[in-house]
């Protein structure tokens, strides 16, 4: 954009970059893609697959059976206690104990993973790649990392951004979590 090669020395990328930043012209971050792999429950994904510009690969439920023995013959899910006071998590356990076991009932009975899947719960812990240009990843700790953030978002984000501040300093330096 700037024909500005002539300019161009070993450590010049860091005013260039901070001055893309300050100046907000992200174009040129758009040539920069970044790929993230995750491990959380179903429902942070759903918040997360929100971002139209990110390609996403997600663990499927519907080709994945837990019934087999590649998964224990049980469903894993992300532990929710931290976020719950004691009458809360027993709720929350009996209704992933119930989940497990309906699941595994309908598998028992040769129901399609497809369609078993429907009596999984939001807590089931899945993989997600995430791959998106840097512009995109600074819109996503701008939202994912405030505090109307969901909790657990946060807590996959929060840490996130400080990895890419050690990796790329330059570009994500200016985003502040907030407290």
């Amino acid at each position: 954009c700037y024909n500005s090669e002539w300019k161009i020395t070993d450590d010049s990328y860091l005013a260039f970059a901070k001055k893309l930043i300050d100046s907000k012209h992200y174009s040129v971050l758009d040539h920069r893609f970044m790929t993230v792999r995750f491990i959380t429950d179903r429902g942070v994904t759903h918040e997360l697959v929100r971002h139209r510009l990110v390609a996403f690969s997600q663990e499927s439920t519907r080709y994945c059976n837990y019934s087999n023995d590649q998964f224990g013959k049980e469903i894993t899910v992300i532990d929710q206690r931290k976020h719950m006071d004691d009458t809360m998590y027993g709720f929350w356990k009996t209704a992933m104990k119930m989940s497990e076991s309906l699941y595994m009932s309908l598998a028992g009975i040769h129901c399609p993973p497809q369609i078993a899947r429907s009596v999984l719960p939001n807590s089931l812990k899945t993989e997600i790649v995430a791959t998106a240009d840097l512009t995109e990843w600074r819109h996503i700790f701008m939202l994912r990392t405030g505090k109307r953030a969901h909790p657990q978002m946060r807590e996959i984000m929060v840490p996130l951004l400080a990895e890419f501040k050690k990796i790329i300093p330059v570009i994500f330096d200016d985003i502040r979590v907030e407290e």
